[in-house]
């Protein structure tokens, strides 16, 4: 009876033991929970610094490419630079692709405006470019990062896509200015991620066109290297069928005189 009474007797004294490891447990983890747990100071202190990080930190133009590295220069004030060059003035009369600007963002602008088009902001501004004057200042800064003619850039733009109207088988939302990469078939054709990218992408397949000159900026047109370099030193020559090589930009017969039309428009101001 001894020995029964003794067993009856120690169980419940497991089972207390047991209740008494439980709590235990819970006390320190509560302890813990506490130690974990910032004080108010604490957090008041965490709050001022994420809210000065947050100030401090600029967000804007992520995703976007950057500038050419030339107008990082101190020399350059920002001022426009024109060149007073003749692009006509070679053996043929032709007009060179390659070599300064000749006409000013405000000549391209006012010749834009004068087509009765509605600057295509929404769609654009997302881009980068909310308005003509900032489209054509990155026209501008991106032909003079490689020596391309900005008027030349500018007068392909507006062919390509109708005075950014587009309607073609490349999409606004593909900052894509110069039909690269659509073939026809409805084709859509490569996808930029911003409107500066889809211009230094045109001026660098423009270059390669019209010389054997190294990029003097990282390659984005990834079909650059499909070009036959320096065969169409002239926007005359950028015409397939008008092209003394068989090569050439576009299909389309008289390709190069309907830009050499807009730039005749942006020479007269008209």
């Amino acid at each position: 009876m001894t020995i029964t009474g003794a067993l009856m007797f120690g169980a419940p004294a497991l089972v207390s033991a047991s209740e008494g490891i439980a709590s235990t447990d819970t006390e320190n983890s509560a302890a813990d929970n506490a130690a974990d747990t910032p004080d108010d100071d604490t957090i008041a202190k965490t709050t001022d610094s994420a809210e000065k990080n947050s100030q401090e930190t600029d967000h804007s133009g992520e995703g976007q490419i950057s500038k050419p590295k030339y107008l990082e220069n101190a020399e350059n004030n920002g001022e426009e630079i024109i060149s007073d060059e003749d692009p006509t003035d070679n053996t043929y009369g032709y007009y060179t692709i390659m070599g300064g600007t000749t006409v000013s963002v405000d000549e391209m602008c006012s010749l834009y405006n004068s087509q009765g088009c509605t600057y295509p902001s929404e769609e654009l501004s997302g881009g980068g470019a909310s308005d003509i004057d900032t489209f054509c200042n990155i026209i501008v800064e991106e032909a003079n990062a490689e020596n391309v003619r900005g008027e030349v850039v500018f007068a392909q733009a507006m062919l390509e896509t109708g005075w950014l109207s587009f309607g073609g088988d490349a999409g606004i939302d593909q900052f894509n200015f110069a039909g690269l990469g659509t073939t026809g078939g409805g084709v859509k054709g490569i996808a930029f991620p911003d409107v500066r990218t889809g211009i230094r992408a045109q001026v660098q397949h423009l270059k390669a066109y019209a010389s054997t000159d190294s990029l003097n900026q990282e390659c984005v047109d990834e079909r650059f290297d499909y070009v036959t370099r320096e065969t169409a030193p002239y926007v005359e020559w950028l015409g397939i069928q008008e092209n003394p090589y068989g090569g050439g930009w576009a299909a389309g017969k008289d390709y190069g005189s309907k830009l050499r039309k807009i730039l005749a428009d942006l020479k007269s101001g008209t």
